[in-house]
């Protein structure tokens, strides 16, 4: 339970960071310097905790935001999806080479085809990616 909020915590704090660096906060005149640190860290906690949805000169800015963060979890998950396949069908294939070793060859093209196909799909994991941050059809 605790793991958990710790976790929940930590991501809500990361995900305030990331939204303050795409979203514009409206800043207040500078008068004086805060003299309390507590107040400036509450400020602080509160600026990441609540982003703000502003809006740039010509819509929007939740777009590049998300399509930012969209473009992480597609190569992120391609990529994991792809390591664990390869690792599976390489561990396969040298047990099946351990056990008929006269089938290697045959097992071995197999295994460097099917590693060929699971790469293809991180690629095309990397070509969305690419094309939510810099052709994103959702941007005008």
């Amino acid at each position: 339970m605790a793991r958990s909020l710790v976790l929940t915590g930590a991501v809500l704090l990361c995900s305030g960071a990331l939204f303050s660096a795409f979203v514009p906060v409206a800043r207040a005149p500078v008068s004086a310097p805060a003299t309390n640190a507590g107040t400036a860290a509450a400020l602080s906690a509160a600026v990441l905790a609540t982003p703000q949805a502003a809006f740039a000169d010509e819509g929007s800015v939740w777009i590049p935001a998300l399509s930012a963060i969209g473009a992480g979890f597609a190569i992120g998950l391609a990529a994991i999806g792809s390591g664990v396949g390869q690792g599976i069908a390489s561990g396969r294939c040298i047990d099946g080479i351990s056990r008929q070793p006269e089938v290697a060859d045959d097992l071995r093209g197999v295994l460097l085809l099917s590693l060929a196909f699971m790469e293809s799909l991180t690629i095309y994991g990397l070509v969305i990616a690419l094309v939510l941050l810099f052709a994103n059809p959702l941007i005008k």
